[in-house]
């Protein structure tokens, strides 16, 4: 479950409101394309615009359509008391993980963010996912921290941000946390672009924000770099840079896989949760110039 392709799929919303049959939908594709596991409700997935409701009724659906795909669920909330809240929801659900990002709105401080997960594991029997992504939490793991973490019971991954480009770097980065982590803990990369860097640099999964719309495409990376064909791996992300050129020009991932699951007909029109406007008409057209310039499919 904490190796190979976690695809984290996003959360349609219509009116205001989670569009279930499209969501329902996402996941049975990342079933049928035989991911490793599901994350619900990551960054890409919204979850910090959900109410405690919805997050619930999401986590249930995931986990009702994965047909037996391990499912993650994120459960981070700005209160302890909500994080645990959204923890025993998706226990109940039957998810067979957690993921867990420290939200903030005061900055936080390490022991802050250690005493967090220090209660969450302690209150919840499911693994977690250590979720490490300064760039919508703007907190930022020390390795330290993610030692001290990781010699928590129940730790069982950490989603970390991109490698460096330079080979070399990014080898050293990647044995720098295994140096101070347990043997059992994996490490997962994000940062679609640098997956494949990260992969070939000795990460054992890749928390997937595109492999949530577009399954099969990441599965052939991911599968690459598994049997350790990296150079494919590699070659496949090169093929793919106008895409992760999109992420980086229009402001991260999560608008532009909206527009690609708008595009291909997976989701309903202006499917984010507002004020998040998505993308404009001319953005939009270039998406989709560019799913079918790469001969990307529904």
């Amino acid at each position: 479950m904490f190796t190979g392709l976690s695809a984290f799929p996003i959360t349609p919303l219509a009116h205001d409101a989670v569009h279930e049959a499209s969501f329902i939908r996402l996941v049975e594709r990342l079933s049928e394309a035989k991911v490793d596991s599901i994350t619900a409700l990551g960054s890409t997935g919204s979850y910090a615009y959900l109410s405690s409701d919805e997050r619930s009724r999401v986590a249930h659906l995931a986990v009702q359509h994965a047909g037996g795909t391990p499912v993650i669920v994120g459960i981070g909330a700005l209160r302890t008391s909500q994080v645990l809240t959204h923890a025993e929801n998706a226990e109940r659900a039957g998810a067979s993980a957690l993921l867990l990002a420290p939200m903030t709105y005061q900055p936080l401080t390490d022991d802050d963010v250690f005493e967090l997960f220090r209660t969450v594991t302690a209150h919840s029997s499911l693994p977690v996912v250590v979720y490490h992504n300064p760039g919508t939490t703007h907190f930022t793991f020390s390795t330290e921290l993610y030692g001290r973490i990781a010699e928590l019971p129940r730790i069982a991954s950490i989603k970390i941000p991109g490698v460096p480009a330079d080979p070399q770097q990014a080898r050293a980065r990647i044995e720098d946390i295994r140096a101070v982590i347990p043997q059992h803990v994996t490490i997962g990369v994000s940062g679609d672009a640098t997956a494949a860097a990260g992969l070939a640099a000795g990460c054992d999964a890749w928390y997937s924000v595109i492999g949530g719309t577009l399954p099969a495409l990441a599965m052939q990376l991911t599968r690459a770099a598994q049997e350790r064909r990296f150079q494919d791996a590699l070659t496949e992300s090169e093929r793919l840079a106008p895409l992760w050129k999109l992420f980086a020009e229009f402001g991260g991932s999560i608008r532009v896989v909206a527009a690609i699951a708008e595009h291909l007909g997976l989701a309903p029109a202006a499917c984010l949760p507002l004020p998040i406007q998505g993308l404009t008409k001319d953005q939009r057209h270039r998406v989709a110039g560019v799913i079918d310039a790469l001969s990307i499919h529904g």
